[in-house]
C-alpha cells in the first residue's frame, strides 16, 4: 500500500524528534534534489540527516504540515530567530523524498503556475496563478521583517 506524501513526510519529522536520524534518512531517494537559502551556519536538516550532527542538536517540531499539490509543505519555530519552511517533494510509490527545499528565516508563499498546456498558451512558458500557502513565521518573529521567496509549483 503506498503511503500519502504527507505521511512519508510527517514520519520523517517524528523519526527525527525520538532521535532516529537513519530512519529520517531512510526515507531519502539516494539522489534528492536539495536547495537551501538562508544563513550558511543553519543548515540544520542537512547537517542531521547527512550525520554532521546530531538528531538534538536542533528540533525540527513542525508546527503546520500541509499537501500543496506535488508537494508537501511543512513550518515549525523555536523562538524569535530560528523560523523554518520545509518543502518535499515525494514519489508516493516507492515512499521516497526525491526534492526538498529547506528556508531559514524566510517567508515563503507556494504559488501555482499553470502548464502551457493547461492555461491554452502555445509557447512562451507557464503563467501565474494564485498563492496556495503562506507561511506564517511564528508568532515570536518579534515582528521583524523577513526576506520573502516565492516557490512556483
Amino acid at each position: 500500500m503506498a503511503s500519502t506524501a504527507k505521511a512519508v513526510v510527517e514520519s520523517l519529522y517524528e523519526a527525527l524528534l525520538r532521535g532516529d536520524a537513519a530512519a529520517a534518512a531512510g526515507l531519502l531517494a539516494e539522489d534528492v534534489e536539495w536547495w537551501f537559502h538562508g544563513p550558511r551556519r543553519c543548515q540544520y536538516m542537512r547537517r542531521t540527516l547527512t550525520g554532521e550532527a546530531g538528531p538534538r542538536d536542533f528540533r525540527f517540531r513542525p508546527r503546520r504540515v500541509a499537501e500543496v499539490g506535488r508537494w508537501v509543505v511543512a513550518e515549525g519555530w523555536e523562538g524569535k530567530h530560528a523560523y523554518w519552511v520545509h518543502a518535499w517533494a515525494v514519489d508516493v510509490a516507492t515512499a521516497r523524498i526525491i526534492r526538498f527545499r529547506e528556508y531559514f528565516n524566510t517567508s515563503v508563499t507556494v504559488q501555482e503556475v499553470a502548464q502551457p498546456s493547461e492555461a491554452g498558451i502555445s509557447s512562451g512558458g507557464g503563467v501565474g496563478g494564485s498563492a496556495v500557502w503562506r507561511s506564517q513565521a511564528g508568532p515570536n518573529a518579534g515582528g521583524r521583517s523577513l526576506p520573502g521567496l516565492v516557490l512556483a509549483i
